[in-house]
């Protein structure tokens, strides 16, 4: 009383004469196969991710059921539908096609980071990996993505960023080779260089004075490791040519999965603190 499925193709067959006297049916049993299919439409469908798919004519064909509550559309509204022409704002259509074109011929995309308008006006930022989608005898059929929306997590980076910017403290940030990626309004003003003019350069081979290069240096390493320093007093060099002593706090960056990816340096200027050391203990010494 099971059911199975099977594959089935149908030939004529013929006499010596060349009269159709039957048919021949070979038949492959896709029990099997069907079940996979149906298991894997089961899985994307209740996936907690939103998951869509189009042909190679870049018409949606995979919709599943986070991404009708991410975006409001539901299958019926997408299905068959342009995804890039429809659905993509127009800023970003090139970008996408590129994306989909790409996995088209094989060649496929992580962490693209992309706007969707949802279907009540809002604007969503998605990162998505673009996987080829083949089918049984290797012959690529589609683009199939797997995108995270990440709307919350670049306004949290927003607003972090705006708050070191507006910091009453110099903030400075290198990545993991020591370039400078953060450079906030404070230590513009206290060393006279702007934004335009540190980023991606080498906080220690550009800014550091030579004497202390090597102590700086260790510091970042030591914080590029994940060992944080506090107070570790140090010397720059202003665009005027100016010394002005820093007391540096070194904390590691990380990721969301928690890997280092830099460290972030908050500055105090300390040159008239040390200035007005230096001459209390030239009082106390005379």
């Amino acid at each position: 009383g099971a059911r199975i499925e099977i594959l089935l193709n149908a030939t004529a067959r013929r006499n010596p004469s060349g009269a159709i006297i039957g048919v021949v049916g070979i038949g492959q049993d896709i029990t099997g196969r069907i079940a996979q299919e149906r298991e894997y439409s089961r899985l994307i469908d209740t996936a907690n991710a939103p998951i869509f798919g189009v042909d190679t004519q870049g018409r949606v064909n995979v919709w599943n059921q986070c991404a009708m509550q991410l975006v409001g559309y539901s299958t019926d509204e997408v299905m068959g539908k342009n995804l890039v022409q429809e659905f993509i704002t127009d800023d970003f259509k090139t970008a996408v096609q590129a994306v989909l074109d790409q996995a088209l011929h094989g060649e496929e995309t992580a962490n693209f980071e992309f706007p969707l308008m949802t279907k009540a006006g809002a604007r969503i930022e998605i990162l998505l990996n673009a996987t080829v989608r083949r089918d049984e005898q290797g012959n690529i059929i589609g683009v199939v993505g797997i995108g995270q929306d990440i709307t919350g997590r670049l306004a949290q980076e927003r607003e972090y960023t705006r708050l070191i910017d507006n910091a009453n403290a110099p903030i400075f940030g290198v990545d993991t080779e020591g370039k400078v990626n953060v450079w906030n309004q404070c230590a513009k003003r206290l060393v006279g260089y702007t934004t335009e003019e540190v980023m991606g350069y080498s906080l220690v081979q550009e800014f550091i004075t030579d004497d202390f290069k090597t102590a700086v240096q260790a510091v970042l390493d030591r914080a590029l490791r994940g060992k944080e320093t506090a107070n570790f007093e140090f010397p720059l060099i202003t665009k005027a040519g100016a010394r002005i002593e820093v007391l540096l706090n070194a904390t590691t960056r990380r990721d969301e999965q928690g890997n280092v990816i830099g460290v972030v340096g908050i500055g105090q200027d300390i040159t008239a603190r040390l200035a007005q050391e230096r001459e209390y203990s030239k009082l106390i010494d005379t």
